[in-house]
Order: C-alpha cells, then sequence, then structure tokens
C-alpha cells in the first residue's frame, strides 16, 4: 500500500491517476510530479517499488502544498475575507454563491433545502369545550 502524503492510494489504480486522491494534485500535477520522478504513469500503484514510492514522496514534499496544508490556507484565506468584510467576506459568511452566480433562483448547493412557504406543520385543531 502506497502511502504519500498521508493518503493511501489505491492499489488498482494507474499511479497517474493515484495521485489525484492527494488534496492538492490534479491530473496535470500529476504528471509533472512522474516526470520529475522518471516515473511511467500507466504503472499500477501496487507495481511501484519502494525507492519510487520515496522519490514521489519527497517531490510531493518539497515543490507542492498538499493535504492538511493547502486546506489551512484555503480557510485562512476564506477567514482573511470574511474578517476584512469584503463582499465576497459576506457572502462566505451568509452561505450564498460567491462569484456573481443568480440567487433568486438556483444556487441550492449553496443555500440549501429550499425553506418554502407554509411548510411547517399546523398545530392540531382543538375540540370545542363544551358547557
Amino acid at each position: 500500500m502506497a502511502r504519500i502524503a498521508g493518503v493511501d492510494l489505491p492499489r488498482e489504480k494507474r499511479i497517474d491517476i493515484g495521485l489525484t486522491y492527494i488534496f492538492g494534485i490534479g491530473r496535470a500535477s500529476a504528471g509533472q510530479i512522474l516526470a520529475k520522478a522518471g516515473v511511467d504513469g500507466s504503472i499500477r500503484v501496487k507495481d511501484l517499488s519502494e525507492d519510487k514510492i520515496v522519490k514521489l514522496r519527497e517531490i510531493i514534499e518539497q515543490d507542492y502544498q498538499v493535504e492538511g496544508d493547502l486546506r489551512k490556507t484555503f480557510s485562512m484565506n476564506i477567514k482573511r475575507l470574511i474578517d476584512a468584510g469584503t463582499y465576497r467576506g459576506l457572502r462566505h459568511r451568509k452561505g450564498l454563491p460567491v462569484r456573481g452566480q443568480r440567487s433568486k433562483t438556483n444556487a441550492r448547493t449553496r443555500k440549501g433545502k429550499r425553506a418554502g412557504v407554509g411548510s411547517r406543520p399546523r398545530p392540531a385543531a382543538r375540540p370545542a369545550p363544551t358547557a
């Protein structure tokens, strides 16, 4: 099992695809990493030798910001926008689309499930008092 940057790579996948399971590495970055390491992208993860895994691990640690560090950078950038009170920060705080999309309709991914008017159940009718 190849473990790089705290992620277990899937054994049956090709290494160029397997590297994309690491947060911060896409197809293009995976190709560059493999070229630097001198590893063929069509090799399966399970067939990698230990020295090639070590070489890949070193290249990723030196040249790329991945996983926890990258997530921390993203969250700090968003926090900076929110603290500065920018328009983008306000959109993040309210949970609305940030990049200019329409939000009168659509935007369900950011806004969540529709609240709907009159969607809560009505209280049960009380029986009339008998005199």
